[in-house]
């Protein structure tokens, strides 16, 4: 189950440098607003689940482009550094945090980090047809086009 968990870290990183990059060349700004909210929910999550509190951390920030690197650099090491020593009976551990309106709640951690990449997936697949109503090229973030490179990278094949 790490692995799986360890996958979707890395998956979440590179699609977050492809969706940046392609917000960056093509500058429209309802598309920043959202890379900016994936951002931001990574590093909400990411305080929870190290701190324990993400208490007034804004989910929907007005970040620049480059803000938002920065912040996906520095999601993406907190999230590595977090999972990287644990077991699979750590992440069936229930965490106990509040959500942005107070509600507490205990989440197996495994499924804390399962659903900011697939809300981090939705989003993105929101910046890509906003990039394509702006005149620009959608990336691919899928998880498939990510694992397909690894394979390359490994000596496999890869194709989109």
């Amino acid at each position: 189950m790490i692995d799986g968990v360890e996958r979707l870290v890395e998956h979440m990183a590179w699609a977050d440098r492809r969706a940046l990059s392609a917000v960056r060349d093509i500058g429209d700004d309802e598309a920043l607003e959202l890379l900016a909210h994936v951002a931001a929910a990574e590093a909400v999550w990411i305080e929870g689940l190290t701190t324990g509190s993400s208490d007034g951390m804004a989910i929907w920030p007005d970040l620049d482009v480059e803000a938002c690197g920065a912040l996906f650099r520095e999601n993406a090491r907190r999230y590595r550094e977090h999972f990287a020593p644990l077991s699979d009976l750590d992440l069936a551990e229930p965490v106990a945090y509040r959500n942005s309106s107070g509600t507490p709640y205990r989440t197996p951690a495994g499924d804390i980090v399962r659903h900011v990449a697939l809300h981090g997936e939705h989003h993105r697949g929101q910046i890509a047809r906003r990039l394509r109503e702006a005149g620009g090229e959608p990336v691919n973030t899928d998880f498939i086009t990510w694992s397909r490179a690894g394979s390359a990278r490994e000596g496999g094949a890869c194709t989109d």
